[in-house]
């Protein structure tokens, strides 16, 4: 299919072709960011491991200091580690990363002195382009002690001997946080096996993790008898974790268990999410729209001993938790490291499988078709939803009929007998969502693997037809 997309702001900050995030373009969104936003001492900037990226840096770089703001120079850090140290300073921050899209995609995540964005902010912000510039000059820092600082967050709230007996891999590829999750785990006791390490770029998303991918870690966890597998995202801000018999751990089942383990009495959690979160006995469970910025509201709406994660894993504390040996600070944004470690301590001694399998009985999985245009997929899904006829052909193909709708996000399908089909457009890459939930793990991926053929046809025919 034609791409036709083109960089757009939206809940994860700006993404586009690199091709098309030009100097120009970037400083735009710069000028905009500091004119709409509270920046505090300064911007901390930080970027994954895409070519790419450094060259947007020097386009950052020059934009920031140019508008009279100082410019504190992270480096290539994982997102979370860029906010913490962000926090630490009472900066602002911007992250260059695509995150789990391909390497001909780029973009830039924005954080205010508070944190993350809010929707409202991200308004602002687009009402704020078209500045000219302002023709200043700041100082420009370097940090190199984020890094540091983001190991010793878990190490000490965790203790040297959390992990220890547990064999660990970890699948590197091209993650940003690579070596400081290899630091964490060995600083907790591990084990460390590093497998996959990737001087190219590597797209792996952790919300549909490729059947390739599955592949090679059922291998690894087979061939080096490991305890569990555990890995990232391009910007490690998202979870991936395996357990000791290569079975890929869901990443709201990894939100679920850490909620619990840090003692949460309230979650907040997207539609998308495992509704299983329900069964458990947590206070208050409130279920938003997807994307970080509506997790976040809903985290300050709650206030107390609030947590909230995302079906991709990426996890945000909302208040003093203590660790097994120390204390952790909230951090209101997605996070990688603190489900994967929180999940392995509940684990104890025993297989990360038994301890999975003490969560509720409802299994979710997802997967997404690539290189559809925003507007086709918009435009099915928009379709689906205002045609109940049209609806119930497309889950007679699949042998299912509707009990009921939610349109908190997209199309949420409940279906007879239970379970749901829930399609969705991305909001910021040319893909189609679906996410499926059951209460049999096996009906889910077969229902997974029919759903994406069935989609993959409608949306041809609708693309052969000119919509």
């Amino acid at each position: 299919m034609i791409q036709t997309e083109t960089p757009d702001f939206g809940t994860s900050g700006l993404r586009g072709l690199v091709a098309q995030l030009t100097p120009e373009l970037v400083a735009d969104h710069i000028r905009a960011f500091l004119a709409a936003c509270d920046s505090g001492t300064g911007i901390c900037l930080g970027w994954d491991l895409r070519p790419s990226s450094p060259t947007i840096a020097k386009a950052i770089t020059a934009a920031v200091r140019a508008e009279g703001v100082d410019l504190i120079t992270c480096g290539a850090v994982p997102t979370p580690a860029l906010a913490l140290a962000a926090q630490a300073r009472g900066a602002a921050a911007i992250m260059i990363t695509g995150s789990h899209i391909p390497a001909d995609r780029n973009g830039l995540k924005f954080y205010t002195r508070r944190g993350e964005i809010s929707k409202d902010e991200e308004t602002a912000i687009k009402a704020a382009l078209g500045r000219a510039p302002a023709g200043k000059t700041a100082a420009s820092i370097k940090d190199t002690e984020a890094g540091a600082a983001f190991v010793a967050r878990y190490v000490q709230a965790c203790g040297t001997t959390a992990l220890r007996g547990k064999r660990i891999g970890l699948y590197s590829h091209s993650a940003v946080g690579r070596d400081l999750l290899a630091q964490i785990l060995r600083g907790l006791g591990a084990e460390v096996i590093e497998l996959g390490r990737s001087d190219q770029f590597i797209p792996v998303d952790t919300e549909a993790v490729a059947p390739e991918v599955r592949a090679h870690i059922r291998d690894w966890v087979k061939t080096h008898a490991l305890d569990a597998l555990v890995s990232t995202d391009g910007d490690s801000d998202r979870p991936l974790m395996a357990d000791e018999r290569g079975q890929i751990v869901p990443g709201d089942i990894l939100g679920q268990i850490t909620a619990q383990t840090l003692g949460a009495q309230k979650v907040v959690t997207p539609i998308s999410s495992n509704s299983g979160v329900t069964q458990k006995t947590f206070e208050t469970v409130t279920r938003t729209r997807i994307g970080s910025p509506y997790v976040i509201a809903g985290m300050a709406a709650a206030h107390g001993a609030v947590v909230g994660y995302e079906a991709n894993g990426g996890f945000l504390l909302g208040f003093e938790a203590q660790g097994p040996a120390g204390g952790l600070t909230p951090l209101r944004t997605r996070d990688c490291m603190l489900p994967l470690v929180m999940t392995l301590i509940a684990a104890g001694d025993r297989p990360l499988s038994e301890r999975v399998a003490e969560e509720p009985p409802v299994f979710t999985v997802a997967d997404r078709l690539q290189q559809v245009p925003q507007a086709l997929s918009q435009t099915f899904v928009q379709k689906l939803t205002q045609q109940p006829k049209a609806r119930a052909a497309f889950l007679a193909a699949l042998g299912q009929v509707e009990t009921h709708l939610d349109l908190t996000d997209g199309l949420r399908m409940g279906l007879q007998g239970g379970g749901v089909i829930h399609l969705r457009p991305s909001g910021n890459a040319p893909e189609l969502r679906l996410y499926i939930e059951a209460a049999d793990k096996d009906q889910a991926q077969i229902l997974l693997v029919e759903g994406v053929a069935q989609l993959r046809h409608a949306v041809q025919v609708l693309a052969a037809n000119g919509v």
